[in-house]
């Protein structure tokens, strides 16, 4: 894991410099950016939007029992933000769009696709890296903040049908306990596991050898490497910012 660490840290370093000459064009990464976060959308609010609803219906009634049922959204809404949506988003992107990444490379490599870009003096981890990670960048904050919107909407309708929270309270509280760091922060998760995706998987793909049966391995690995990447950002971004 520790050289793999490294081998994304140089993929990285050289398609930065590839993006830094101006040799991205737009539209790869427009397409890409499709595939990653467009089509990964729905999975990606659906988990969020059942996630927050299932929270409300374990916290609402206990909420209501000891009189703090006004606070069900702050807590949702605090809850969502801060760890929820950004990690939920993010792993179903990966699962949906970075294994797609890590197959598709996977197969250009052992099929010599990689070698004849090489033949052209193309730069193959700028040509193949640069679109995807410019557009995970980019999107997927996109899909996290609706993946929040969709959260805290889910969270209101549960409480209001569980225990009859008026949505007025509910929005009241999430505006009371909620500030605008939180969702700094939740950005700048969004916008640092919009590069991991596609970096760790596309590496994954990019050092894939052998045959057909090689391909379906290494999407594999890269789905588990993803996830592992995934969390243990995750966990440094909330250590720094949270407990320091």
């Amino acid at each position: 894991m520790i050289s793999f660490l490294g081998l994304c840290i140089q993929n990285l370093i050289q398609t930065i410099k590839y993006i830094l000459n101006g040799n991205a064009k737009f539209s790869s990464v427009l397409s890409q950016a499709a595939m990653i976060s467009y089509d990964s959308l729905p999975i990606s609010l659906s988990i969020v939007f059942i996630a927050a609803a299932i929270i409300s219906l374990q916290v609402s009634k206990q909420f209501l029992m000891s009189g703090a049922e006004s606070y069900v959204g702050g807590f949702l809404a605090v809850a969502l933000i801060r760890e929820l949506a950004p990690g939920f988003a993010a792993l179903a992107v990966s699962a949906r769009a970075g294994t797609a990444i890590s197959a598709e490379i996977a197969n250009m490599q052992v099929t010599s696709q990689v070698d004849a870009i090489k033949t052209l003096k193309v730069d193959p981890i700028g040509y193949y890296f640069a679109p995807r990670i410019i557009a995970g960048a980019i999107t997927v904050p996109m899909v996290v903040i609706l993946a929040e919107l969709f959260g805290v909407l889910g969270g209101m309708i549960v409480s209001y049908f569980t225990i009859g929270l008026h949505p007025n309270r509910y929005i009241s509280s999430v505006w009371q306990f909620l500030n605008t760091r939180d969702i700094y922060i939740s950005l700048l998760k969004a916008v640092i596991f919009g590069i991991l995706i596609p970096l760790v998987c596309a590496t994954q793909g990019y050092k894939t050898t052998g045959g057909a049966k090689n391909v379906g391995i290494s999407t594999t690995k890269a789905a588990i490497k993803s996830t592992v990447f995934l969390l243990m950002a995750d966990l440094i971004i909330t250590f720094l910012f949270y407990v320091c």
